[in-house]
């Protein structure tokens, strides 16, 4: 442990903002005033103090003292490259004449949002502590951190402040045995990239006092009590190691994954197994919903007689969950007083602030001697999303006044009550990190410039040749100066603007927003798409502008807009049953050709409602194409990347396997289907728990025979069963768990072609239908059903009813 500690201090940076000299703080450590320190040797800002030492404060350094910035500045800090808590130190009181409410700001590092439009006082407030500390894992690549301070361009009179910054180098935590994803049925192996970056959430002593930064093992965490966080009255007990147990580490747990008196203390049920049996020993953590968690839970049998196997199994559930059905820490372990830790993965579905509920129930078996559970310590992560470089969350809603004492705030860090914040949602989600709407980014511009400068000659290509280069007043002019009246759409890209070129064309002129997480490549990737592929099915790129550091992409006016804003939540008239089936053929087609119409092919990533445009004759052109991605190697079935797109859509084996293929594309387009055929959002967290996921929802009434009942209203009359029983069961292939058993985008194209035919052929009055229905073929339960087929047009349903020969 001493050896940890040596390597550690000798990068240790303790950043006292707003101070100047050195400083003692807590635990004894010796902190720097950044005024006129070697790491901002000309430091920007004001410095100030506080107006108000609260009792609870830890020590007055470095929390009396503060650094104000009502522009961007970026500390640098010398570092060895490796892995690196980042703690950030808050205490929002007033400054000389700053006034509290308006600290809203960001904090970027040079490639991640760690806050967005983040205010101190409210989420102090809210949660009840007199000062914040934000500790998150980055691994830093170079030999400097660079740490931007921005305030808010969306309030008015914002700033940005900070008391304190810690730098701690830290061996690699998250390089774990195994850890595995759970979500429903599916428990799996789960791996990320080594350069993820995390922000700490929890930090719980189970069973035990909290236990202060100097008495970790070199690494200052802070360990919290967890009683608060308790649910009902179903506590167990709490105990401590037995005086003749020595617990010593091993070479999985080393010194630094967790103190020794992590281990030496417990909770476990009681010793009454009757009462065990009967209710779940329960924890429950607010946190933010649509990112991804890593929930680490440490054991460590501590007192006899638990020497044995198979003596205390128990379940772990997360968010109702199975995440282990006999979790035996002995058989874990290997021996009493030997430390292990289990890591699992999850995504927080819903929106805001959610509800995690961990608990532990008794295994139930005749091998198992004693009805208990046991935890010793417990940590929750937040990984960085996929794609979007983002840690930050929203601000939590202020509580009423009266919950409130100014005068006397708890510390601690993130000690969120369980009952100030109500759960919000819950039930499918693939992805985490992935609701990529939840908070707008903060990007300084200077790296969008640097952006582009350093790519802009990838543009000048033959193939970009064939569009027209507009220039930043040609845009201009078309859209009035970026009127917002011409506004027409938003996306993750930026706003999009109806303009008229050429003395009176329509256009649609997508604008990136500098504070998008999207950027140059995105822009890149839809120039070149674009201008290498044609089809009538695929929105057509005009031309673009990349002037005075814009991006900015003109393309064909559709004058109907998204295909989701004839579906729900709009004033559009209701689409006819007809209209949506053509819609979707069309969409088909587009993907199709996107998929075999070139040697490479290309996958979309993004198939969705919102990116289905409708023409002045509502034909249907697949637009976007910022996230597509080419399958360069023949001899790989997959492209091996980060996950990217959006919430809902995500293809389950994309997502665990990182392994993108063309089914992914399937799954996403059965997804619409499905919104189509219902005409409800894919995702809908005020609905009850079975419901949120319209995915889930519809295979399950299709499995129970009612899937007609969940049909939008405005169409059930319309369609006939034969076009349904097609339709439904087209789209249950399409979001099958494995890509394997899932149609090819032709197979899908020729399905929905032929449930056309059968549509028009039922509806003609009088007229015999040419293409006779034979009926479903059902496997057994554990599969999917196959598609129906028909008796004019079996050569089309082959390779559905055979997908092993595709």
């Amino acid at each position: 442990m001493a050896a940890d500690k040596d390597s550690m201090n000798s990068g240790l940076i303790l950043l006292n903002c707003g101070g100047s000299g050195q400083d003692d703080g807590s635990g004894g450590r010796t902190w720097d005033g950044d005024t006129g320190s070697k790491f901002a040797p000309s430091v920007g800002g004001v410095a100030a103090g506080a107006s108000y030492q609260d009792p609870s404060l830890p020590s007055m350094v470095p929390y009396m003292t503060a650094r104000i910035f009502t522009s961007n500045y970026t500390y640098s800090f010398p570092v060895s490259p490796g892995r690196m808590f980042l703690r950030l130190h808050f205490y929002p009181v007033a400054y000389g004449n700053y006034v509290v409410p308006d600290a809203f700001f960001g904090v970027t590092t040079d490639n991640l949002v760690l806050l967005n439009g983040f205010n101190a006082s409210q989420t102090a407030q809210t949660i009840n502590c007199a000062y914040l500390v934000r500790e998150f894992s980055l691994n830093v690549s170079s030999r400097s951190l660079d740490l931007t301070f921005s305030p808010s361009a969306f309030h008015n009179g914002s700033y940005a402040f900070i008391n304190g910054i810690e730098i701690v180098p830290m061996p690699n935590i998250f390089t774990t045995p195994e850890t595995t994803f759970v979500h429903g049925d599916y428990i799996a192996p789960f791996t990320f990239a080594a350069d993820t970056a995390f922000e700490t959430m929890y930090r719980l002593n189970v069973g035990g006092q909290a236990i202060s930064p100097k008495d970790d093992t070199g690494f200052y965490r802070s360990w919290d009590d967890d009683s608060p966080y308790i649910f009902g009255a179903g506590c167990g007990v709490t105990y401590t190691k037995d005086s003749n147990v020595t617990i010593r580490y091993t070479p999985i747990v080393r010194s630094y994954i967790a103190p020794l008196d992590v281990y030496g203390t417990a909770r476990s049920m009681g010793p009454n197994p009757q009462v065990n049996l009967n209710y779940n020993l329960t924890w429950i953590l607010p946190v933010d919903a649509g990112f991804l968690y890593i929930v680490r839970f440490h054991f460590c049998e501590i007192q006899y007689p638990f020497t044995l196997e198979n003596q205390r199994t128990f379940y772990i559930y997360i968010n109702n969950q199975t995440a282990c059905d006999a979790m035996d820490v002995i058989s874990l372990s290997g021996g009493i007083g030997r430390p292990i830790y289990k890591d699992y993965a999850i995504v927080a579905s819903g929106s805001g602030q959610v509800d995690m509920w961990i608990a532990l129930h008794p295994y139930i078996s005749s091998r198992s001697q004693y009805s208990d559970a046991i935890l010793n310590g417990l940590e929750v992560f937040k990984l960085q999303g996929h794609g979007s470089n983002n840690l930050a969350e929203l601000n939590p809603p202020l509580p009423q006044k009266s919950d409130v004492d100014p005068n006397r705030l708890s510390n601690g860090l993130r000690k969120y009550k369980g009952d100030i914040l109500a759960a919000i949602g819950g039930g499918f989600a693939l992805m985490w990190i992935a609701v990529f709407s939840m908070c707008v980014i903060c990007r300084r511009k200077k790296v969008a410039k640097s952006c582009c400068k350093n790519n802009y000659t990838y543009l000048n290509r033959r193939t970009c040749d064939l569009v027209h280069h507009f220039s930043i007043a040609e845009i201009q002019l078309a859209t009035k100066d970026f009127d917002e009246a011409l506004i027409i759409g938003r996306g993750g890209f930026g706003n999009v603007y109806i303009g008229e070129i050429d003395g009176g064309i329509k256009v649609a002129i997508k604008r990136l927003n500098q504070e998008s997480q999207q950027g140059f490549h995105e822009f890149r990737a839809e120039i070149e798409m674009l201008c290498n592929f044609r089809h009538g099915h695929l929105v057509s790129l005009i031309g673009y502008c990349k002037d005075k550091n814009e991006m900015i992409l003109v393309y064909d006016y559709m004058c109907h807009g998204t295909l989701r804003e004839h579906l729900y939540g709009t004033k559009n008239p209701s689409l006819l049953w007809k209209q949506r089936l053509n819609i979707c053929i069309g969409a088909a087609r587009g993907l199709h050709y996107l998929h075999t119409g070139t040697e490479q092919g290309i996958i979309h990533r993004d198939v969705k409602t919102t990116n289905i445009l409708l023409d002045d004759k509502f034909m249907a052109k697949v637009s976007d194409f910022g996230l597509s991605k080419a399958c360069t190697d023949t001899d790989k079935p997959h492209v091996s990347t980060a996950v990217k797109g959006s919430f809902g859509y995500f293809d389950p084996e994309y997502f665990l396997l990182r392994r993108l293929t063309r089914k992914s594309d399937v799954y996403s387009f059965g997804v619409v289907l499905f919104e189509i055929l219902c005409a409800r959002p894919v995702i809908n967290t005020k609905l009850p728990d079975e419901q949120v996921s319209l995915r889930d929802w519809a295979l399950s009434c299709q499995e129970k025979g009612v899937l007609r009942q969940i049909v939008d209203p405005c169409i059930k009359e319309e369609i006939t069963p034969e076009c349904f029983r097609i339709f439904s069961e087209l789209a249950k292939k399409c979001v099958a768990d494995r890509s394997i058993d899932r149609p090819s985008m032709g197979d899908v194209l020729q399905n929905l072609e032929a449930a056309l035919r059968l549509q028009d052929n039922s509806s003609r009055a009088g007229e015999p239908s040419s293409l006779q229905v034979i009926g479903l073929v059902h496997s057994h339960k554990a599969s999917t059903h196959s598609v129906i087929s028909v008796a004019a047009q079996e050569e089309i349903f082959s390779n559905i009813m055979h997908p092993e020969g595709r």
